[in-house]
């Protein structure tokens, strides 16, 4: 999993069909609530290191593509829950 730094987008949208789980969304979709996924981004993005170079996706990715409540079941800590 990757995530986007909000304040670094520029809203190009490149990144969107490039993502093999179709899991990168606008912000201004108003077509899903997106709000504990753009915290987890600005959380997350502050911590995890920048990606400078492709590496091969993970060998069980596809096991996760499309999986129902990631969000839940794999942070023990939400964004900004303080949980």
């Amino acid at each position: 999993m990757l995530v986007i730094n909000p304040d670094e987008c520029i809203d190009c949208g490149v990144c969107e069909p490039e993502c093999p789980a179709n899991a990168i969304s606008a912000d201004t979709d108003k077509k899903q609530d997106l709000t504990a996924w753009l915290k987890l981004n600005d959380e997350y993005s502050r911590v995890w290191p920048v990606v400078t170079k492709m590496r091969p996706h993970a060998p069980d990715a596809k096991d996760y593509d499309g999986e129902p409540h990631k969000l839940e079941k794999y942070f023990s800590k939400l964004p900004g829950t303080g949980d």
